[in-house]
C-alpha cells in the first residue's frame, strides 16, 4: 500500500501561523500532511476540494481561525457552511464524509495543530486509500 496523501488548507493568520509554531518548536507532525497556505480559509473554493480528492488526495484538511477571530470578519463562518454541505455531497459521490476535516486553530496553538494533523492522519490511514480516482 502507498502512502496517505493528505491536502491541507491553511489560514494565513491562525492556523499556519499554528503549523509554523508546531514545526518551530520541534513537534512532530505526519509528513503525509501537506499544506498549501490561503489568505482565509472562506477564499477556499469547493473546486479545490474536489480536486484534491480528483488529483490523487485520500483526505483534506481545513485549518481556520477560531469563530469570531477571523481577520476578514466572517470568513470562517462561510468555511462552516462549506464544509457542512461539501460533507453532504461528498457522501453522494461515494466519498467518506470524515475524508474532509475542518479544524479551528490559532497561531499560539502549536500543540493542537500537531495533535489534530496527527489524529487527521491516523483516520485517514484507518479508512485506507481513496479508491475513487
Amino acid at each position: 500500500m502507498g502512502r496517505i496523501k493528505i491536502v491541507g488548507f491553511a489560514c494565513n493568520w491562525c492556523c499556519y501561523a499554528g503549523a509554523d509554531l508546531a514545526g518551530t518548536s520541534h513537534l512532530k507532525y505526519a509528513p503525509e500532511m501537506r499544506l498549501i497556505r490561503v489568505l482565509c480559509s472562506g477564499r477556499i473554493d469547493p473546486k479545490f476540494i474536489l480536486n484534491a480528492f480528483k488529483n490523487g488526495a485520500d483526505g483534506v484538511f481545513i485549518g481556520a481561525c477560531h469563530p469570531g477571530d477571523c481577520h476578514y470578519q466572517t470568513g470562517n463562518l462561510k468555511t462552516i457552511k462549506r464544509v457542512m454541505l461539501l460533507k453532504k455531497y461528498l457522501k453522494q459521490l461515494g466519498i467518506e464524509e470524515d475524508r474532509l476535516c475542518l479544524e479551528f486553530i490559532s497561531a499560539s496553538e502549536g500543540e493542537k495543530f500537531q495533535k489534530v494533523a496527527n489524529q487527521f492522519v491516523e483516520k485517514i490511514k484507518s479508512l485506507g486509500p481513496l479508491n475513487w480516482r
